[in-house]
């Protein structure tokens, strides 16, 4: 079986698709190789294919008015980005970027919108991971008008812990790897502005830190403090 189609197979989004429709993608798409760090696009690139995750993480970012990064959100292996290729021709507004070195397929835009016309319930999957992906972004951008610099912080740990959280040690591990510069992206701060929110977090007992990687000890004191509910963990909202 060739590469791409079995990847293609592996991945839920795609079982809709019949073989003959994935041997289609197979024949069309390209299959590129990104170390970490590495750029797939920049604002201004031509959006002629749809991209889709195959292994490691890619983040979607652009820059604020003073020139900071802005992180909007994490691409995880399954999933398709610069999907509004697939809707209009339009140039792209953001960047991505590879955080973990990763394999990304690249299906051409005129072969992405004839498979959304061949398979209806096909399309009905796909906008509604691009509804998840919204209303995530939506939220995360209504904790930055409403909400001090740590209740964003909060905020955002526990979207993380419902989207990446695994139970582990009496707490909840996030298998995905933050710098504080990459939590200050994500909730619109500076670095030094997180590293004290986080430090407090730390110090009152319910955030532990270690090589980038965020273990929340007390999710439902977490939550609490924010007045809200501790989220499932590992299910999406």
């Amino acid at each position: 079986m060739p590469e791409k189609v079995w990847h293609l197979k592996e991945f839920r989004l795609f079982e809709q698709l019949s073989p003959e429709q994935l041997a289609r993608i197979e024949a069309h798409a390209r299959m590129r190789h990104f170390a970490r760090k590495s750029l797939v696009y920049l604002p201004g690139d031509a959006a002629e294919a749809v991209l889709l995750v195959v292994s490691g993480r890619v983040k979607i970012c652009n820059f604020t008015a003073d020139g900071k990064q802005s992180i909007l959100t994490f691409i995880e292996p399954g999933e398709v980005f610069g999907e509004l290729a697939a809707l209009d021709d339009v140039p792209h507004e953001e960047y991505a970027e590879v955080v973990e070195p990763a394999t990304i397929v690249l299906i051409p835009r005129d072969e992405m919108r004839r498979l959304m016309e061949e398979t209806p319930i096909w399309t009905v999957a796909l906008t509604r991971l691009f509804g998840l992906r919204r209303r995530r972004i939506e939220r995360r951008l209504r904790n930055l008008l409403y909400r001090n610099n740590r209740e964003r912080l909060v905020h955002l740990l526990l979207e993380l812990a419902e989207q990446y959280g695994h139970e582990w040690a009496g707490g909840v591990q996030l298998d995905v790897p933050l710098s504080h510069q990459d939590l200050a992206s994500l909730i619109g701060s500076t670095r030094e502005s997180t590293t004290v929110a986080l430090g407090e977090l730390v110090n009152e007992g319910y955030v532990q830190l270690a090589r980038r990687r965020v273990f929340i000890r007390d999710l439902a004191g977490l939550a609490a403090s924010v007045d809200t509910t501790a989220p499932e963990v590992g299910v999406p909202p």
